[in-house]
């Protein structure tokens, strides 16, 4: 069991918050810390580009309210998250977060090269190998691209 969990989430997928969640609460102790990060890139792209330049200070506090609501919907109750959201580059913030939280492990949700997040790849690589703790990459849950749904339920 871990004592201090970091997860990078992004706010814009609700399942991917889900599924880090649940497995995060497979790998924490029970008196073990859990740390939700998101990063954002003031100029838009990278990891989670949903801030943009016009107003970084209100696009801040959307992330952080989003990251709340997953707290609220997918946390046991008798547990608590630290949250985190800071701008800049995605890798090297979440190492830095990492090595600052003295994490034991920092886990991340990866849909791989493909679709809207072509950056996405080259951040979990550079994470996995620069990170001061162990690093578990999750597969995405669904990795049917998207208008393909019907057709994989045929």
């Amino acid at each position: 069991m871990y004592r201090k969990l970091l997860i990078a989430i992004d706010p814009e997928d609700d399942g991917e918050g889900k599924r880090a969640l649940e497995a995060a609460m497979e790998l924490l102790a029970e008196e073990g810390e859990l740390h939700l990060a998101s990063v954002y890139s003031p100029g838009g792209g990278g990891f989670f580009p949903h801030v943009t330049e016009e107003a970084p200070e209100q696009k801040e506090g959307e992330v952080r309210e989003v990251l709340d609501l997953l707290v609220r919907k997918y946390l046991p109750l008798n547990r608590t998250a630290s949250l985190h959201v800071v701008a800049g580059n995605a890798g090297e913030k979440l190492v830095g977060l990492a090595g600052q939280l003295g994490a034991d492990l920092l886990l991340l949700v990866s849909r791989g090269g493909g679709g809207h997040w072509p950056l996405r790849r080259a951040t979990v690589e550079y994470v996995a190998v620069n990170a001061p703790c162990p690093v578990l990459v999750l597969p995405a849950l669904d990795k049917t691209e998207p208008g393909t749904r019907e057709e994989a339920s045929d």
